[in-house]
């Protein structure tokens, strides 16, 4: 019995899907240019689709989990469950104008032309705050819309935003934030196969989030230097061979990292090593 996984052909969660199966141990056929492939040492067999074709599949139980963008996943609204988010493909979408258009709030969308791939997230979005507006469904390059005339303002991902600037437009409304996730076929009767790939995805996850830090330290700051590295329990404590002076080893996590290195310093660290974590077996 092998799990099945529908993940993006080609596109923004294409490789960083196909980068996370491997680091967690899971080795793939050749799958440039391939619908389906298998691995070789995990029972998984792995699915290249389109994006927006994922939801369904993994409703339909043709593929048992899937991995996609929330915007995909509440656009195509589909019954499906989020198992896990993944942390990368992070996006938004948001509404922008003209940069010469006087914004003053949502209320100044009423009665506006929206382009969008987004529809019903957009729909919703404009019922939420009593805002009637004309919505154009479009695939592909929405943010050229009001330039051609097409639209009045658009409803797009956004990442960096260049792409907005660089067609005259302005950010004026979030309305999700979005990332990858990991959904599952509600009716799945493979949970044992899940519950150990989601072991090996949390172990990387984590281990993405940490750095090993190794440092010595005088023996007569050991109290608070140790104070400052909490560990995964507490750090370890090993002698050095210069009497008087002790290596300390911790993990860090890397929303601290910077901030505790500098506390690590001034309370009298030195040769402070850090170390890439490949994974983190809770």
């Amino acid at each position: 019995m092998k799990l099945r996984i529908a993940i993006q052909k080609s596109g923004r969660l294409y490789e960083e899907s196909v980068s996370l199966l491997k680091e967690c141990g899971i080795d793939l056929r050749n799958v440039k240019d391939r619908l389906r492939t298998e691995s070789d040492n995990f029972p998984l067999e792995v699915f290249f689709l389109r994006d927006d074709d994922i939801p369904q599949y993994v409703e339909d139980g043709v593929a048992d989990i899937g991995i996609v963008g929330q915007n995909v996943l509440l656009e195509k609204n589909r019954d499906v469950e989020t198992v896990e988010e993944l942390g990368f493909g992070k996006c938004r979408l948001s509404i922008a104008v003209p940069r010469a258009l006087n914004y003053e709030g949502i209320a100044s969308l009423r009665g506006k032309r929206i382009a969008t791939s987004y529809p019903f997230i957009v729909n919703a979005y404009l019922k939420q705050h009593n805002v009637s507006a004309d919505i154009h469904e479009i695939s592909g390059s929405v943010e050229i819309a009001p330039g051609i005339g097409l639209a009045d303002v658009v409803a797009d991902l956004v990442s960096s935003g260049s792409t907005l600037f660089m067609n005259g437009l302005k950010e004026v409304e979030t309305i999700l934030k979005s990332q990858a996730v990991l959904i599952k076929n509600k009716n799945s009767d493979k949970d044992d196969l899940l519950k150990k790939l989601l072991f090996r995805i949390r172990s990387v996850k984590k281990a993405k989030r940490t750095k090993y830090v190794l440092l010595n330290a005088p023996n007569d700051k050991l109290k608070e230097v140790i104070a400052l590295l909490p560990g995964m329990k507490s750090p370890t404590v090993l002698p050095l061979a210069e009497s008087g002076w002790s290596s300390v080893h911790s993990v860090l996590n890397e929303d601290e990292f910077w901030d505790k290195i500098e506390q690590l310093k001034a309370a009298g660290a030195q040769g402070i090593l850090v170390v890439p974590i490949e994974n983190m077996i809770l």
